[in-house]
């Protein structure tokens, strides 16, 4: 019996080894060309309105994105557009003075206080004295009454306007925006605060402009309602700075850019003081992961068969 098993299992191993030559697993063929009509006609359409849908939804990108006749600002290089770089203080001083003696007679700032400017770009004691020249109505009183009183450092800059009713009567219809928040509300922050206030030009040929409107080629559909609000010498710095045009727009866009962001010297410190670390930490934590981890990475399996 012995014998009889040996030569079965020999028999069928052979079989199953010429079974094993015998056999070939055919390779699948995946060509397009190989496919049935009724699917190359239907990946051939999916192909073309992924193609059609990809082209439209970018012309509808471009299209509002901007219109043919709409400039967007340039890249101007900041001083503060740096990783490593603070804001000019003494540019943000002179941009206070532009938007207190030009830009506050039609805009506010509702969000920014007296109090903010101590330590960046006036002491305490200046802020104090701009604060004391507003009055502001405060109370009631003992007697019920409301009265007036000289600005404090918790005080807010004063509103030119009790109302937008009252800002676009003035305005003949358009609405002043507060300036508070306006150079991350825009799209290109700066950059277009500054074109928009460099870019009024004479219409081209064949645009007319309706009374009460001026051309400018960075505003959306060229036509805004606010007058030329700078010039050359349109006012006098306190530091002696020549009070061109260009440097204007600069002091005051700078200006708006800490308005909208007073934490930005702060948060580049904060990550410069980041990266420090890390570049610190980062070599230790390695060694302390290559050290824990040695004896597991070291490790020698063996398999030994049962005896």
């Amino acid at each position: 019996m012995a014998a009889l098993r040996v030569v079965v299992v020999a028999g069928s191993r052979r079989n199953l080894l010429n079974l094993s030559k015998t056999l070939h697993v055919s390779r699948a063929n995946m060509s397009f060309s190989s496919l049935p009509p009724g699917k190359k006609v239907a990946l051939s359409a999916l192909g073309v309105l992924s193609a059609g849908g990809a082209g439209l939804a970018l012309m509808l990108h471009q299209s509002v994105k901007a219109s043919d006749l709409e400039l967007h600002p340039p890249s101007y290089p900041w001083s503060h557009g740096g990783m490593m770089s603070s804001l000019d203080h003494a540019s943000v001083r002179r941009g206070y003075q532009v938007y207190k003696q030009v830009c506050s007679a039609c805009h506010s700032m509702e969000y920014l206080a007296f109090r903010n400017l101590v330590g960046v770009s006036h002491t305490e004691a200046e802020v104090k004295v701009l604060a004391e020249e507003i009055e502001v109505v405060d109370g009631p009183d003992d007697t019920g009454e409301m009265f007036t009183r000289p600005g404090k450092l918790s005080d807010y800059f004063p509103k030119p306007y009790p109302n937008s009713e009252a800002a676009r009567v003035a305005n003949n219809g358009a609405l002043p925006p507060d300036l508070s928040y306006i150079v991350n509300a825009r799209h290109g922050g700066e950059d277009y605060v500054f074109s928009l206030l460099m870019g009024y030009c004479e219409p081209p040929g064949g645009v007319a402009m309706r009374e009460g409107l001026y051309y400018n080629p960075y505003f959306p559909g060229q036509a805004i309602g606010m007058a030329p609000p700078i010039y050359n010498e349109v006012l006098e710095f306190d530091d002696g700075t020549p009070a061109t045009m260009s440097q204007v727009a600069k002091d005051v866009c700078t200006f708006l850019r800490w308005a909208a962001e007073p934490e930005h010297d702060q948060r580049k410190r904060m990550g410069l003081k980041l990266l420090m670390g890390t570049a610190i930490l980062l070599p230790l934590v390695y060694y302390m992961k290559r050290h824990r981890w040695s004896v597991l990475k070291s490790r020698k399996m063996a398999y030994r068969p049962p005896k």
